[in-house]
């Protein structure tokens, strides 16, 4: 025995490479046996394989599975193998049973798990069962509820999980990255062929097409989210001149409660209900009824009917809730149908709530706003003007944050916002380390970041401003802060230099759809405030240079709120 090692070891002394071979070999094999008895994924069952449980192939109904194969027109057209794609993993939960052998005895290994899948999928099809392929528009949604999109990540799942849990009992698909919701589907059904767009954020799904909507039911939906603590509170105001031209919908209920008027107008495909003693009304917001004159509370404090701890307005004074109903009069976005021959910034400072203002002027004028620079996320979150060239003339106006003499003169005009120091430079050092909408940490603050930002930026707050005034050409001055008081009339303003029409029942839109996806939900309140004495001495010289610079111009100076700092 010693022999045979010794002849073997001068064997592998002669050829090493022989020697790291076996070894290599040796570990493989190892590797596989462990991956194989460690394997937990489901089988992949072959396009021809039969089915174990019954003996049935592709083209049968797949019993044991409980759903009957319907011969859509994918790639697979085995429902079986799109069982996971089309109910999707929305609220899996792992089951308690444990595996159970069936009559024909225990498959083990994959069959074993396969089964034990089929108690899952069963259960997630209680939870989001596919309807079908619809027809839509941006002129008339099937489902009108809220909507958002990610041309990067969008999955089945994801849109399912916001759409459930804002409590709607519909999520559709469409162009492989939008999302929306809904409680009523208002569309025809069509081909399932014509949802053939895979889903940007999973490539085994399918995403609705172009103007077609892949849609879900959410079977279990929580029902207390769809009451009206999922609805938002406008206020008081007093009973329209016409109440059936204002709110066309009206129903008497005996036992009135805000639960009952919101579901009521939420059936009803209204995103407001106004509740008025025992009528509940519901509409859009109009000319004829803008919700811009709010009442005192007290004018509205009559019971509820059937809820003794809720107001329900009068007959003259109504209790007004903003529904889940999406207000799609302001939704439809395009690029502008003809080269526009002038270029209008929409100007800003960092921080200072440029894409929200993006959002709002797309909205209210119905075309892409462009950038001077690409960002791929707004794009993926929506902003689709983003990739457009900033001198392509397609976007009504273009975002950019420089401030040098020659990039302001390329422009024929300008939106100029101009927001508090103190918060943009917030805003913007959260952006910076926390993304679009996210906040930066505690060592970042605490550490040297947030002292050499500001001593970078805070002096370009004012040069930015300064420089604009300068050398801008029909340059608007909006204040972020006025723009949040009064969002009707300072977008009016911004809406007229872009030279389009104003319509007012679009602006009114607007004001329910104000927030959109990139606006942060508030700064992160710090436990210390974050601006030393010296900073606040040097910020406070910078507004005061701005404030005396628009006063000069017969503007008004910067809104009282930057002061006492």
């Amino acid at each position: 025995m010693a022999k045979l090692l010794v002849k073997f070891q001068r064997y592998f002394r002669r050829k090493p490479v022989r020697f790291f071979t076996l070894i290599v070999l040796y570990l493989t094999a190892g590797s596989l046996v462990f991956l194989h008895s460690g394997f937990a994924g489901e089988p992949t069952i072959s396009e021809n394989e039969p089915n174990p449980v019954d003996g049935t192939s592709e083209g049968t109904a797949f019993q044991y599975l409980g759903v009957v194969q319907l011969g859509r027109g994918f790639k697979e057209t085995s429902e079986a193998r799109n069982s996971v794609r089309r109910y999707g993993p929305w609220f899996k939960s792992v089951s308690k049973d444990t595996p159970e052998r069936n009559k024909m005895g225990d498959y083990g290994g994959a069959w074993s798990r396969a089964l034990k899948g089929r108690k899952v999928r069963e259960k997630e099809e209680d939870r989001a069962k596919y309807i079908g392929c619809y027809v839509d528009s941006t002129r008339r949604r099937a489902l009108r509820g809220v909507s958002f999109f990610d041309y990067k990540k969008m999955t089945v799942f994801r849109c399912q999980d916001n759409c459930a849990e804002r409590g709607y009992l519909y999520a559709g698909l469409e162009f492989g990255a939008e999302c929306y919701c809904g409680h009523k589907i208002q569309a025809l059904n069509v081909s399932e062929s014509e949802c053939n767009m895979e889903c940007k954020g999973e490539k085994s799904n399918f995403c609705g097409g172009v103007n077609r909507l892949s849609i879900y039911r959410l079977e279990l939906a929580q029902e207390s989210t769809r009451r009206y603590g999922s609805a938002i509170f406008r206020g008081c105001f007093h009973r329209p001149d016409n109440v059936s031209l204002a709110l066309p919908v009206t129903g008497v209920m005996l036992n009135m409660s805000v639960d009952k008027c919101v579901d009521f107008c939420t059936e009803k495909e209204y995103p407001l209900a106004a509740l008025g003693g025992a009528s509940c009304h519901c509409g859009f917001p109009t000319t004829l009824f803008t919700l811009h004159e709010r009442e005192d509370e007290q004018l509205c404090a009559q019971k509820c009917g059937g809820e003794e701890f809720e107001s329900c307005g009068t007959a003259e004074y109504f209790i007004m809730y903003q529904t889940q109903v999406q207000d799609n009069r302001c939704m439809d976005r395009r690029f502008l149908p003809a080269r526009s021959k002038q270029l209008i910034a929409l100007a800003s400072f960092p921080g200072a709530g440029n894409t929200w203002a993006r959002h709002l002027i797309e909205l209210a004028t119905g075309f892409y706003t462009g950038s001077y620079y690409f960002d791929g996320s707004l794009y993926n979150k929506g902003f689709k003007g983003e990739r457009d060239h900033w001198r392509s003339g397609r976007t009504i106006c273009i975002k950019t944050h420089e401030s040098g003499q020659k990039e302001i003169e390329a422009f024929d005009s300008a939106i100029l916002l101009i927001r508090n120091p103190y918060k943009a430079l917030m805003a913007e050092f959260n952006r910076k380390y926390g993304g679009h909408i996210g906040f930066a940490s505690h060592a970042h603050w605490k550490g040297k970041e947030w002292p050499e930002f500001v001593k970078n930026y805070a002096p370009w707050w004012a040069t930015h401003t300064l420089d604009w005034l300068k050398y801008g050409k029909n340059v608007l001055v909006v204040h972020f802060e006025d723009l949040k008081r009064d969002l009707f009339v300072q977008l009016k303003r911004m809406v007229s230099l872009l030279g389009t029409r104003v319509f007012e029942d679009r602006l009114l839109c607007v004001e329910g759809q104000k927030d959109g996806n990139f606006k942060r939900s508030g700064l992160r309140k710090l436990e210390y405030d974050p601006y030393t004495p010296e900073m606040r001495k040097t910020i406070s010289t910078y507004i005061k240079t701005v404030d005396m610079a628009l006063k000069l111009r017969n503007l008004t100076g910067v809104p009282d709120d930057y002061y006492p700092r």
